[in-house]
Parts: structure tokens; sequence; C-alpha cells
């Protein structure tokens, strides 16, 4: 019988399996860092243009507070200029006011009958001190304040009996009134 030696040639093919894994195990080494540098660079470009869009939003929000910083300062200003407008307005329309309320009192007067001694008027209550020749007199002038839906809540405070001179007794009254709201004053005037 034959006897052959197959022992290099396994030793060969051993040696050749050998090579084939290492080299695979290098290429695949090789592809994996392609790979890896490829990511990197892929994962650099997206953070450079992340960034970017970050910056350019940064200068988009810079510009835009200071948008906003100005509309408020403006926003400030017009509410300076509305608070100092409406201040005119009140000033102009209480400028008035006194002249309205005498003006106003004098077509309430019963003439001959009764005269002021005194007309206060603080913020919205008025105070009328005066002197009338009787009782009716004074319900009479009460009535006309009333009526004439300039004022409300006519209260008489004092009535008494006073000594004019030796001859003449006459009565002497304090009113107390509030103003109506200048808004219901005005259209209640109007209408008129």
């Amino acid at each position: 019988m034959i006897k052959v030696n197959l022992l290099p040639f396994r030793a060969a093919r051993k040696k050749e399996n050998i090579r084939r894994q290492v080299s695979i195990f290098f290429l695949s080494i090789i592809f994996v860092s392609l790979f890896m540098y490829y990511y990197n660079i892929s994962l650099n470009n997206k953070i450079d243009a992340c960034s970017i869009k970050i910056e350019n939003i940064k200068n988009e929000v810079a510009k835009y507070n200071k948008i906003t910083k100005e509309v408020a300062d403006i926003k400030n200003r017009l509410d300076v200029l509305n608070k100092k407008t409406g201040v005119i307005k009140n000033l102009e329309l209480n400028r008035k006011e006194p002249v309205l309320l005498l003006d106003t009192m004098t077509f309430m007067v019963i003439p001959k009958q009764m005269w002021f001694t005194n007309l206060e008027a603080k913020e919205e209550v008025v105070t009328i001190k005066g002197f009338a020749l009787d009782n009716k007199t004074v319900a009479d002038f009460m009535t006309r304040i009333e009526d004439s839906k300039l004022f409300d809540s006519v209260n008489l405070m004092t009535l008494k009996q006073e000594k004019y001179n030796e001859h003449t007794n006459l009565k002497g009254f304090v009113i107390s009134c509030n103003k109506m709201p200048r808004d219901n004053a005005a259209t209640d005037k109007a209408n008129k």
C-alpha cells in the first residue's frame, strides 16, 4: 500500500486559512475605520451646520430683542403722553366747572325769597349755606336741585331760625348734595 504524506498540504492549507483570516480582519478594520472616518466627517458637517443655524438664530433674536426694546420704549412714551393728555383734558374740564356750578345755581335759586352765604364744592360734594324766608322756599329749592339731574343725594343738613335784624327772622340752612358723574351730567344736560 502506498503511503502519501498529506501533512505539508494540510499545513499549507492551514497557513492559507490563517492568511485569509488575517487579511479579512485587516480589511474589516480598514472598512470600519473608513466608515468611522466618514461618519465623523458627516457628524462634524451637521454640527457645523447646526452651529451656523444657532448663530443666525442668535443674531435674529438679538435683532428682535432690539426691536422689542424700541417698541416697549415707544409704548412707555405713548403711555406718558396719554397720561399727560388726560391730565390736560381733566384740567380743561375742571377749569369750567366752577363757572358751570354757579350758573346752574343761579337758575335754581328762588328769587327774592332766598340767597346764598356760602357755596363750596369739594371734589364731588357741594355744600350750600344760605338764608330763606320760610321752610317752603328751602323745600322748593331742594326739589329744584333734585329735578336738575345734575346732583343726587340732596340732604338738608341743618335748618334753623336765625335773627337777621330786630324785626326779621330768617331760616338759615345748610344743604349738601353730590354731583352726578361727569358723563351722566353731560348726557342729561345735552338731553334738556
